[in-house]
């Protein structure tokens, strides 16, 4: 008999808990492979803390590879699913496509950035659910203090030093707290020259910060900000972002820069596509984490409804706390399925929350004990180095030397504005100049003009003739994602689009495949090779028997990969700035009037 196949579709908290979970279950007798666009687990709880500059990125990163034993791990990200035929179609990082056949499939593709239809904030806005958008803050918020220390002008130094952080739930919070203290210890070294000091606004339309925790909790966490300068606004949002700054729902005009989206996450719209029954985005699931009619198909984390068997009529919330046990009961569940041990009702009990707020400040429920203080500081951090699956010693050193050294406020420049656009359905990966448009997104659709990048307004003009500089993420748009041109990058090539439809597709069943859905931005360096079977544009027709499930069609020979010229070929690169060449790394633009980007480095 052979080795029964097993597809994970992600490695979050559910997914890399179950992986791991079956590595050691399953005892080298079945297949398992982990589908995931990046070769890490995120431990996210500790992401305000690398925007914050007290964390390296790779100490909240865990090697799948490395952690994973007998686990076979393929880089892309699903964007089909075949559930008659039982197969995966995914894209990997470089364009390349391919086929996952699975006797066992496990979706645990977790959350994405929930936008709201706010004017102005998919433009302007960022959000905080990957280690791109924290390195881009942490780089945002260094260069906006550096610039405000250097000008004369009150006015630009209020906006440029002024931080808007929408959602005052768990990240939001931390973020707001940890980027008080970082801005703060800025200005200390470098005093402004108008003696203005950073401002930091939290917004939320709730009663009260954090309103999941317990009462008194909210009030040490609110009043901890407080005390750090924060200007915590309750009952209040966003309702209109401009490149100027922020419209509030009270009639309050902001001036700012920035614009940070916490206002929580919505399921991987992967899910959407599979046509089954569905709860608010989330694939609805037995307590078994199993989906009704599919013995074959489990569901986990954010993207599954699993009923709360303590709380009749109710699922569990889309927390990592949730998503990490889920993981574990369903590996369980799929060794059952296989004919070894006995299937598990998912329950869980409240193990309570913490919340880091920088420095020796936290608050903490421990088994709903409330607690707060040094205290609670003390419980929250030996909680993390508890929960993380790899890396302890490596955080625990970053602490250390936090305590008793100064830190390092240096912009890297690595991740702009561009790069990381609050509508992307992969926080996770940053987008890069020169990749074709995925399926479902406004750039990719067939027959649809892409939009304007969210990361500026490259045609806005300023009076006077000059290009807008003052937008919330402080850089003009260089690249357009998504699709569009680049007009601006380094080496000047173009971005080459190739929209793959709107439709869903049938597989070789009959049974829909998701391509009509939005899903996450192709991390490809150029347009993608020929493959069979599709009604894609520029793409060959692929067969649609039984039989070719799985099965690869070789690519036709020749210097081009792709079957059709872009549909625009884009601006030649300047004079002044030659293209890449195999040996030499792309610069930035520079710009012709002698006068430097802001944002450059």
């Amino acid at each position: 008999m052979s080795r029964p196949r097993i597809v994970i579709v992600g490695a979050g908290f559910a997914g890399y808990r179950t992986a791991r979970t079956l590595s050691r279950l399953t005892r080298h007798q079945a297949d398992i492979t982990v589908l995931n666009p990046t070769d890490y687990f995120l431990y996210l709880p500790l992401l305000p803390q690398v925007a914050a500059g007290i964390l390296e990125p790779r100490r909240v990163s865990v090697s799948l590879s490395g952690t994973l034993p007998h686990v076979r791990l393929v880089l892309g990200e699903a964007d089909g699913i075949d559930l008659d035929g039982r197969t995966v179609h995914y894209t990997g990082p470089e364009g390349e496509e391919g086929t996952l056949p699975y006797d066992r499939l496990v979706l645990a593709a977790g959350s994405v950035n929930k936008l709201l239809p706010v004017p102005g904030v998919a433009e302007h806005a960022h959000g905080f659910r990957g280690l791109p958008e924290a390195l881009y803050l942490r780089d945002h918020v260094t260069r906006q203090v550096e610039l405000a220390a250097a000008t004369d002008d009150r006015a630009e130094c209020a906006a440029r030093c002024t931080f808007v952080v929408v959602g005052a739930g768990y990240t939001g919070t931390e973020v707001a707290a940890h980027g008080a203290m970082y801005t703060d210890a800025q200005v200390r070294r470098h005093p402004m020259r108008t003696g203005m000091r950073p401002r930091w606004m939290l917004l939320d339309v709730a009663p009260r910060v954090m309103p999941e925790m317990d009462e008194r909790l909210s009030r040490t966490a609110e009043r901890v900000l407080r005390q750090r300068g924060v200007d915590v606004r309750m009952g209040t949002s966003v309702k209109e972002a401009t490149h100027d700054g922020v419209v509030l729902t009270d009639g309050t005009t902001v001036g700012t820069r920035t614009l940070v989206w916490c206002v929580g996450v919505r399921p991987d719209p992967l899910v959407e596509s599979l046509g089954l029954p569905m709860e608010r985005g989330r694939l609805l699931v037995d307590p078994h984490l199993q989906v009704p009619g599919r013995p074959e198909l489990f569901a986990c984390g954010d993207v599954a409804a699993v009923p709360d068997l303590d709380r009749p009529g109710q699922y569990t919330p889309m927390t990592a706390q949730h998503a990490w046990r889920h993981g574990k009961v369903c590996a369980h569940n799929v060794v059952a399925s296989l004919g070894r041990g006995k299937r598990r009702a998912y329950r869980h009990r409240d193990l309570g929350f913490v919340v880091d707020l920088g420095g020796a400040k936290a608050a903490a429920d421990p088994l709903g004990l409330p607690m707060s203080g040094v205290a609670a500081g003390a419980v929250t951090r030996g909680y993390h180095l508890a929960a993380m699956p790899g890396n302890r010693v490596r955080v625990a050193a970053d602490w250390l030397l936090d305590a008793v050294l100064p830190r390092q406020a240096v912009q890297l420049g690595l991740v702009r504005s561009w790069s990381v656009p609050l509508e992307s359905s992969s926080p996770e990966v940053a987008r890069v100049p020169g990749r074709p448009g995925r399926p479902g997104t406004d750039a990719g659709r067939a027959g649809e003009p892409a939009k304007a990048p969210p990361g500026g307004e490259a045609a806005e003009k300023r009076p006077g003739g000059e290009p807008a500089e003052g937008r919330p993420g402080g850089e003009p748009a260089k690249n357009q994602p998504g699709g569009e041109p680049a007009k601006s990058q380094p080496g000047g090539e173009p971005a080459k689009n190739q929209p793959r439809g709107g439709d869903a597709k049938k597989g070789p069943s009959g049974s829909p495949r998701a391509s009509g859905r939005p899903r996450r931005a192709v991390e490809a360096a150029g347009p993608r090779p020929a493959r069979g079977g599709s009604a894609k544009p520029g793409k060959t027709s692929r067969g649609t028997g039984a039989g070719a499930a799985g099965k690869r069609p070789t690519a036709s020979p020749g210097p081009s990969r792709s079957t059709g010229p872009p549909t625009e070929p884009g601006p030649e690169p300047p004079a002044h700035q030659p293209p890449p060449g195999p040996d030499i790394a792309p610069g930035p633009v520079r710009r012709t009037d002698g006068r430097a980007e802001e944002g450059d480095s």
